[in-house]
């Protein structure tokens, strides 16, 4: 499986997550918030500091973004590019957000596609602090109670990343058991979801968010990203077990890389290891009777 040598020490436990209650809902952002505070909005009411969520479209302007782009300093395994401001109103696509905390303050972390106001169609890592809604748009999101997305120094990958961590309970109206979850590098996304379900006695479960980044990607139809650097918003993804009780997670994904190629579609198993990082929530949907 292709690997990446990233530049601090392999942290041990290669999933990093914490167990927690959730639920899902929908609501609209508020045109003329920035988004991050429409977002933080949504979540407060009801009754939640956080979680994720998966944009269907939307308009955003003004707006600001970076995309994946090699290391100058060698400091990290890859990096960011300039700052983008398109002008105009940009209309997203497909999207994904993680909403957590950065320095005790709401950040979020969120990937998607758009296309520009003269017809450009881009991708990548959306600003929080420089981009507005500029339309009301509806999203789906899912409200975690006693977890916490936190930014955090990252000795591997030499970033500050988003990880899950303990938060007290809010008593939010939940309704289903959920993980937050973040994968570390160089492991196969599928895979690690399939071992992290089959350990658990989870039989199906349901993906939320899912904010990150792969190397490279293959899909199941056989069309290939070649460029390592990738963004990576999830679309729809779920794992379940097939008969004969195998797990398979299936995963629908939007990507950009470095070079600004853009691509949609349904990863293969076994061939899309992590780069950075990979933020989601999983629902419990059915678990292995206990005997």
């Amino acid at each position: 499986m292709r690997s990446i040598q990233q530049p601090g020490p392999a942290n041990p436990e290669r999933i990093q997550w914490v167990e927690a209650r959730g639920r899902a809902f929908a609501f609209t952002l508020e045109a003329g918030l920035p988004l991050l505070e429409a977002a933080r909005r949504g979540f407060a009411a009801q009754g939640f500091a956080g979680g994720v969520l998966n944009i269907r479209s939307g308009a955003l302007g003004p707006f600001a973004y970076v995309m994946p782009a090699l290391s100058k300093t060698g400091a990290n395994a890859a990096f960011y590019s300039d700052t983008f401001r398109p002008a105009g109103i940009s209309r997203l696509t497909t999207g994904a957000m993680t909403l957590g905390q950065r320095d005790g303050a709401p950040f979020f972390h969120c990937h998607a596609l758009w296309v520009e106001a003269d017809g450009r169609a881009g991708g990548g890592h959306i600003l929080p602090e420089e981009t507005l809604v500029a339309e009301p748009f509806a999203v789906d999101a899912f409200g975690i109670d006693g977890a916490m997305f936190v930014a955090e120094p990252d000795p591997e990958t030499n970033f500050k990343l988003f990880g899950p961590v303990a938060s007290p309970t809010a008593a939010a109206g939940t309704t289903s058991r959920a993980f937050a979850l973040r994968l570390r590098p160089n492991q196969d996304f599928a895979g690690a979801l399939e071992t992290f379900c089959r350990e658990r006695g989870i039989i199906n479960a349901r993906i939320h968010g899912g904010v990150g980044s792969t190397i490279g990607v293959r899909f199941a139809d056989g069309r290939i990203v070649e460029p390592f650097a990738t963004e990576l918003a999830i679309r729809s993804g779920a794992i379940a077990a097939r008969p004969g009780g195998t797990l398979e997670a299936e995963l629908d994904i939007a990507v950009v890389d470095y070079t600004g190629g853009l691509a949609e579609g349904r990863l293969t198993r076994g061939d899309n290891p992590v780069l950075m990082t990979m933020e989601l929530v999983l629902e419990v949907v059915a678990e292995r009777m206990r005997g």
